[in-house]
């Protein structure tokens, strides 16, 4: 039995299983249930631009960026617009 301070993640979000299974883009649902959120709160966050991770609006529709996705799962450092302060290059 694993113990409960384990870091290895497993099931369907895990990065492994993502890796595996998502293209270079996944649903806002998808991407949503690998944070824990709901479908709504999701599709809300993303609207408002404060979706964890890199978020393509398609026409109606949004799709998420499996790369961002994964680093943001990975390092648990948000990607959103604005999230990582003062931009590396200041003029």
């Amino acid at each position: 039995m694993p113990s409960q301070g384990s870091e290895t993640h497993h099931g369907p979000f895990s990065p492994e299983h993502i890796r595996a299974t998502l293209s270079g883009t996944a649903s806002v649902e998808d991407a949503a249930q690998a944070f824990g959120l709901s479908r709504s709160k999701g599709y809300d966050l993303g609207r408002r631009g404060e979706f964890p991770c890199r978020v393509l609006p398609i026409g109606r529709t949004a799709r998420v960026v499996t790369a961002s996705l994964l680093r943001v799962l990975e390092s648990g450092k948000p990607e959103y617009n604005g999230a990582s302060g003062a931009s590396p290059n200041p003029s």
